[in-house]
């Protein structure tokens, strides 16, 4: 018997192997400075939940680390991910890879002079986070350029695992710095831990792109669209909704583990980076684990799964009185959290053609980071309430609930979905004669329909409406002939000429199959007519012959 799309995918994704990205080079070299880079993040953000502990004690304050750090990507990573789409990724990224060099350096000189206070804090957190928010989203569309489509889960899988190795190395190596060298000591190995990625970007050079020949985005109609797009796109809203449930309640031990190795457990810097370090080797095992628990269990169940596991995590952390329970809790923990991640991160992935990846990802990044600030702030007030221990019962009763609550959001595996550029739509020279910045413009597609066919083809309208919108149309309607049953009209807008050109180089060979499937569904060619606005002259104004 043959086997089904769906198995023959889950079937290809256990057979490729999980280090097969490091065939590329530039991945390779890309992936090892970003780990050395991340080694120096890490350090910081175990020093800098460290310090504010040694600032205050406010429970509050110190979850507002975790805010302070993930709220700029609310602010910024969209604006960031559309400018990834329509300028050099390479270039951006060197200017801001730059810019958190800089502003590490100098943060790090200030805590040394001792003359940074909890806001101080705050704010140079904030401040290096809204940098790193400018780079999340191009980092990761960057990753489809650096391997094949076969290798995208494995490197989307590899950069988890490094994220987590320089996690594990990072975080212990900060709480011994501290220790060793005083508390300055990871500010200043973070600010030079860019050099590499910097040094790796500016030696690579991207390999050539084919030139459409129109005039780039601008920001704000690149942004109108990317929302659109997620908007109408339910394989990433079924991930944003997923990760939304995942990370408000993961983010419980990542804002509390501060208070948890202070108070509960009266550890030091060196136990709280321990804990980290370990959260780093679990989510290494779990990294290594994933190829094979996903390939079992799918996307679905695998998410699942990791949620129990945080539960039981965020028991284990409320109930640590010693440091094994902790170093336990800490190990599943960072299975669970790169199982998730790693899951979720490729869910949004593949939901993406590449001409609004990075917009969609940032979409992506700016709920998995918003909800860690929500969540954080949460779960650092409710301490503040009703204690360490019940903030962390209340975090996994209510975990628990949001995995039964959003089971119905499906992450089907779309591998099997054909994103890619059909460029099947015949090109009409009329177009190329008018001015790409004219616009509104307006689109009509006729078709006949048996009545046999009329309920089938409406339905399979509704799925080419919500395709249309994905690729830059803001309004959609069919309409019907009153006197002439069966003529069915398409109508939908777009903002420019320009815009409904790009839409012709962003039609995908699976929307071109749902295309064809309305086409049997009708007895002619399909009858497209393009309409643009007009514009009457102030000084040509019609007047009726009464009002002369």
């Amino acid at each position: 018997m043959a086997s089904s799309p769906s198995s023959r995918v889950t079937q290809s994704a256990a057979t490729v192997s999980a280090w097969a990205p490091f065939q590329h080079r530039m991945f390779t070299l890309v992936w090892i400075a970003t780990v050395i880079a991340n080694i120096g993040g890490w350090m910081y953000s175990a020093a800098a939940g460290w310090l504010m502990t040694t600032l205050t004690t406010d429970p509050l304050m110190v979850s507002l680390v975790q805010v302070a750090n993930n709220l700029p990507v609310l602010i910024f990573a969209f604006p960031a991910g559309a400018l990834a789409d329509v300028v050099d990724k390479r270039k951006f990224l060197v200017v801001a890879e730059t810019s958190i060099a800089l502003l590490s350096t100098l943060f790090a000189l200030l805590v040394w002079r001792g003359s940074v206070g909890p806001q101080t804090l705050l704010f140079f957190v904030f401040i290096i986070g809204a940098a790193g928010a400018l780079t999340a989203a191009p980092w990761q569309a960057l990753v489809p350029e650096l391997v094949p489509k076969e290798h995208l889960a494995p490197a989307v899988a590899l950069n988890s695992l490094g994220v987590n190795v320089s996690r594990a190395l990072g975080s212990a190596l900060g709480g011994l710095l501290i220790a060793a060298l005083g508390v300055s000591a990871p500010f200043w190995a973070n600010g030079v831990s860019n050099a590499g990625v910097i040094v790796a970007l500016l030696w690579w050079r991207r390999a050539s792109r084919s030139s459409h020949h129109l005039p780039a985005e601008r920001l704000g109609s690149a942004m109108r669209t990317g929302f659109r797009h997620a908007r109408h796109n339910p394989r990433l809203r079924a991930a944003l909704v997923r990760a939304t449930a995942f990370f408000t309640f993961a983010s419980a031990y990542w804002a509390l583990l501060p208070l948890v190795t202070r108070e509960r457990i009266a550890g030091g810097p060196e136990l709280y980076g321990l804990l980290l370090g370990v959260i780093g080797l679990g989510a290494i095992l779990g990294a290594l684990a994933l190829r094979r628990i996903r390939a079992r269990f799918g996307n679905d169940r695998t998410v699942a799964l990791s949620s129990l596991g945080t539960v039981l995590a965020i028991v284990l952390f409320g109930l640590a009185r010693t440091p094994v329970t902790a170093l336990l809790a800490s190990l599943i923990a960072g299975a669970c959290w790169v199982s998730a991640l790693a899951t979720l991160n490729l869910s949004a992935q593949m939901a993406l053609p590449d001409w609004v990846r990075g917009r969609g990802l940032a979409i992506y990044i700016m709920v998995f980071f918003g909800a860690m600030s929500v969540g954080s702030a949460l779960w650092g007030q409710l301490a503040v309430w009703v204690g360490l221990l019940n903030a962390h019962w209340i975090a996994a009763a209510t975990m628990l609930l949001a995995i039964a609550a959003t089971w119905q959001w499906r992450l089907q595996h779309p591998s099997t979905i054909d994103l890619s550029p059909s460029r099947h739509w015949p090109m009409p020279q009329a177009l190329l004669l008018h001015d790409a910045a004219d616009g509104p413009v307006m689109v009509t597609v006729e078709y006949h329909v048996a009545d046999d066919n009329r309920r089938a083809f409406l339905s399979a309208m509704d799925h080419l409406s919500q395709a249309r919108r994905r690729d830059g149309v803001y309004a959609w309607a069919v309409y019907e002939d009153a006197e002439r049953p069966g003529r069915m009209l398409e109508a939908f807008h777009l903002e420019s000429w320009a815009e409904h050109l790009r839409q012709h180089e962003r039609v995908t060979n699976a929307d071109r199959e749902l295309q064809q499937a309305i086409r049997q569904l009708t007895q002619d060619e399909p009858l497209v007519t393009h309409f643009s606005s007009t514009r009457t002259e102030k000084s040509s104004r019609w007047k009726p012959a009464a009002l002369e």
